[in-house]
């Protein structure tokens, strides 16, 4: 079965244009979206996955109106191959049920990779120069030097690790992981957290 699937990004804009020639490539079935293409969660798409079975093909207007990054793309047409379901573009040529198609389609899987490697390249490298002039990347710590004292102070009391974490703020895992395990008495160990 053909499964098709429109998509515009906002409200005001017209489906037509895609509904037209989805129907006239012999869509049995058209779900549409009016969102924009960098939300991932889309009703309309949803339905049109679930509603796809092996042997079913999902066709498209053109590949943009499944998504806007590559990584998506490739994600998306990974996930519906493993499914045995085909894909095709209608104004890109592309239809993963044939050679040609399923060539198209690993040369773009290479290609999204490459870029992932790139941008982790380039990120790595950002992190050692910014390490190198004395920049840490990260969340800065909620357990300041002060709440680290009152902590202490409630732990010598007797108060037990989850109160202390709720009086002073931070969660039971956070405390932990600033107080050395010398510092854990009985009391701290048997809290139940």
């Amino acid at each position: 079965m053909l499964i098709g699937y429109a998509r515009v990004s906002t409200a005001e804009q017209d489906l037509a244009p895609q509904l037209g020639p989805l129907r006239e490539a012999g869509c049995e079935k058209i779900f549409s979206d009016k969102a924009s293409g960098a939300k991932t969660a889309r009703a309309g798409l949803a339905d049109a996955l679930s509603h796809a079975r092996s042997g079913d093909v999902l066709v498209v207007w053109k590949l943009d109106r499944l998504g806007r990054t590559m990584k998506g793309l490739v994600d998306l047409a990974a996930e519906l191959a493993e499914r045995g379901i085909g894909l095709r573009s209608l104004t890109d040529g592309i239809d993963t049920a044939g050679s040609a198609g399923k060539l198209v389609f690993h040369i773009m899987a290479a290609m999204a990779e490459m870029e992932r490697d790139l941008v982790r390249e380039r990120t790595m490298a950002a992190l050692i120069v910014a390490r190198s002039e004395g920049r840490v990347g990260g969340r800065k710590t909620v357990m300041t030097p002060e709440r680290l004292a009152a902590a202490r102070k409630l732990l010598a009391s007797g108060m037990k690790g989850r109160e202390i974490a709720t009086a002073i703020g931070v969660s039971v895992p956070t405390l932990y992981r600033h107080l050395p395990a010398s510092t854990k008495d009985r009391t701290w160990e048997g809290s139940g957290t």
